[in-house]
C-alpha cells in the first residue's frame, strides 16, 4: 500500500471536500498537528476493511468449533514452519 497522504489539520479543515475526494484513491489521509499525526480520514473501502478486521479481532474459536481437517492441521503444525 502506498504511503498515506499527510496534511496539516488546518489544511484538512479548509479543504475538506478536496481531501474527501482524494481519500477515494489514497485510501488514508493522515491529519497532522505540529508535525505529529493526530487523526486520519479513511475512504469508505478502508473503513469497511478496518471494521471487518476489528470484528475478527474479537472472534473467539474453540477447538470444538473446528472441523476435523483444520483441527488436524493445527495439531500437526510446527512453530516457525510455513505451511504450503
Amino acid at each position: 500500500m502506498a504511503e498515506p497522504v499527510r496534511v496539516s489539520a488546518t489544511e484538512f479543515a479548509r479543504n475538506f471536500a478536496r481531501y474527501q475526494d482524494e481519500a477515494i484513491s489514497a485510501k488514508v489521509i493522515s491529519v497532522t498537528s505540529h508535525g505529529r499525526v493526530v487523526g486520519g480520514y479513511l475512504s469508505a473501502t478502508e473503513l469497511a476493511h478496518y471494521e471487518m478486521l476489528k470484528r475478527k479481532e474479537r472472534e473467539i474459536l474453540t477447538a470444538g468449533d473446528l472441523d476435523e481437517e483444520t483441527l488436524a492441521a493445527v495439531q500437526d503444525a510446527e512453530y516457525g514452519v510455513i505451511s504450503r
